[in-house]
């Protein structure tokens, strides 16, 4: 039961956070940001918020940076639309799964294009 709740709540938060990425926190540094997912700690007292961001490494540091600044407001508005016991603390991580998965897509038609080379 505990973990489909936590469920729910991950889902409510990645649902605010969503919004308040989209035009609540006025921060130049903030690019284009898409929160990608939410894990909630099975008490509710923690979540991480994994973000994936479009740009530079220069601006993914810049956005990380202006989110981390802005956790207070997120969490402050979290206790306002999320009725919770407990509000949770925020912690903003990037999702570096899509890097990831066009990593191994990269290394795999390699693999493949250099396979096809050795039959020749």
């Amino acid at each position: 039961m505990s973990g489909h709740r936590a469920s729910r709540v991950a889902e409510a938060i990645k649902k605010e956070v969503t919004q308040m990425l989209g035009g609540e926190i006025k921060d130049p540094r903030i690019g284009f940001v898409t929160v990608t997912g939410v894990e909630v700690c099975p008490d509710l007292r923690h979540a991480r918020i994994y973000i994936s961001v479009y740009g530079s490494d220069e601006e993914k540091a810049q956005t990380l940076q202006a989110l981390n600044k802005a956790k207070g407001f997120v969490r402050s508005e979290l206790g306002k639309r999320i009725r919770l016991r407990y509000t949770p603390e925020v912690e903003f991580r990037f999702d570096e799964s899509i890097e990831r998965g066009a990593r191994i897509m990269e290394l795999l038609n390699r693999v493949q294009k250099d396979g096809g080379n050795d039959e020749q």
